[in-house]
């Protein structure tokens, strides 16, 4: 997507007194203008103000030389830099939590403008964003997806986020469904968005190396429920911590949940029920996708799309990239390959499997290195009590030795496990062998990285598509082109 929304080119004093913080202190003229934002000093730009963000792994006060060589005209900082004292600094008590605010002035407050949608839970966002996108861009309501598929972060820092909010503007969107994470609101990346709407999927373990307890995790969540955040909510009561969201909430909140429906099907490839008085029939199958699809029923009847607009629109939607994707080069077994990488995630994918499979359900996954470790072991009993065969392997072991990762996963299984678990710390060597041994009517899932097109190791990444893989070794083992 080609950027063509600028910032107002403001004064440093008039940015601080629309941004409206009163804790700032300006060094330095206030008459300076300010004609971008950046908090990343390789890309900044002449007239940026640059942010001086203090992370976990670097101090961004440390690279306020590159930035003012590269032109930048002020700095955000926590504290006075001596070393630049010619340049104007507008001091704040936590750079972080306030740029957020600067970038939506800059950019003109644009999600004021839009409709934005923001879906957070463990899993289903992506799903259920590419749903509701794609039932409101066919009912007539331009819409734009910000998300793990159209970015390097699901949800990217502040800066980038006003600047993609404008650039919708810009380009005519009506609603923005963007996919919020944890980290996101923990770190204060959305401060500057107002969301229309706020949508929870559901909650189970994950980012537990971030957010060391699920109670901290859970609480980052929640925090997009809130007034001042978002004007209403959706949530979904089945999820027990959905129910407390809708229990406690403080701004208008609409609960979904399986209830809402009745005579459901569902199958490898579609799912069907009836809902608010109409048929929902949509080509994407996987029982943990039923409550994707309400969400996003629920979602754009909230927005004024009529039942009987949802139902058509419905019809067209199309399985997402790397979410319960079937692989058919014409063999006589399913092959799916799923993002699924949480304990939670990989069971319903592998029950939603069992209930449609015929033969012996399979598992090919690993665990990312450099996150959460607890998990591992949990992933393992997982996957040997819900599948027949398993195939344990490597995701992307970053900084870890991928050997030691696949122990960790391997110290799950239970004694009584009464399934065949092999390693293979090849991935492609492990989804060959799981091809090879799969017969008519089975079902192998491969599990882990969805839609990735890389396989990250410590210093370098390696092109490695579970899709891309598949294909090519199926084209091996059946000769069929097609």
């Amino acid at each position: 997507m080609t950027i063509q929304s600028e910032c107002q080119k403001l004064t440093v004093g008039e940015l601080c007194r629309r941004t409206d913080l009163l804790t700032c202190q300006i060094l330095g003229s206030a008459d300076q203008l300010v004609s971008g934002i950046s908090m990343d000093s390789r890309l900044v730009s002449k007239g940026d103000l640059f942010c001086c963000v203090n992370g976990a792994s670097t101090d961004g006060h440390l690279f306020i030389k590159e930035a003012i060589k590269k032109g930048a005209s002020a700095l955000l900082v926590d504290h006075y830099i001596s070393e630049a004292e010619n340049i104007t600094q507008i001091i704040v008590e936590n750079v972080r939590k306030t740029i957020g605010k600067y970038a939506q002035t800059l950019y003109g407050d644009p999600s004021t403008k839009l409709q934005v949608i923001g879906i957070t839970g463990t899993n289903g966002k992506t799903t259920t964003a590419s749903l509701l996108s794609s039932i409101l861009n066919d009912c007539g309501l331009p819409t734009r997806v910000f998300g793990t598929l159209t970015g390097e972060r699901t949800t990217p820092e502040a800066p980038i986020i006003q600047k993609q909010l404008a650039q919708a503007v810009v380009d005519g969107m009506k609603t923005v469904v963007m996919e919020v994470t944890s980290h996101a609101i923990d770190q204060s990346r959305i401060h500057g968005v107002l969301f229309e709407m706020a949508v929870f999927t559901n909650i189970s373990r994950d980012h537990l190396d971030y957010h060391a307890t699920q109670e901290a995790y859970f609480a980052a969540k929640a925090a997009l429920f809130r007034q001042g955040q978002s004007n209403r909510a959706v949530v979904n009561i089945d999820d027990i911590k959905g129910r407390l969201l809708f229990d406690a909430a403080t701004i208008p909140t609409l609960s979904f949940g399986v209830g809402d429906v009745s005579n459901l099907i569902v199958t490898a490839t579609s799912i069907r029920f009836d809902w608010a008085g109409v048929t929902i029939a949509a080509p994407i199958g996987g029982r943990f996708n039923v409550m994707n699809l309400i969400a996003a029923c629920t979602v754009a009847r909230e927005l004024g799309i009529t039942v009987p607009e949802i139902s058509k629109a419905v019809t067209k939607v199309r399985p997402v990239p790397g979410r319960f994707e079937i692989v058919d080069m014409g063999q006589d077994f399913v092959v799916v390959v799923d993002f699924a990488h949480t304990p939670d995630g990989l069971i319903e994918v592998l029950q939603a499997a069992r209930a449609v499979c015929r033969g012996r359900v399979h598992v090919v996954f690993g665990c990312g290195g450099n996150r959460d470790a607890g998990k591992r072991p949990l992933m393992g009993a997982a996957a040997t009590q819900h599948a027949d065969i398993v195939v344990v392997t490597s995701d992307n072991p970053r900084r870890e030795d991928a050997l030691e990762i696949m122990n960790q996963i391997l110290a799950g299984v239970t004694s009584d496990a009464k399934c065949v678990v092999s390693s293979v710390a090849d991935r492609r060597d492990a989804i060959r062998q799981a091809l090879q041994n799969a017969a008519t009517g089975d079902m192998v899932i491969i599990a882990g990285k969805g839609h990735e097109k890389t396989q990250e190791f410590a210093d370098h990444h390696e092109d490695f598509d579970d899709v891309t893989v598949v294909r090519e070794l199926l084209l091996l083992k059946t000769g069929n082109p097609t």
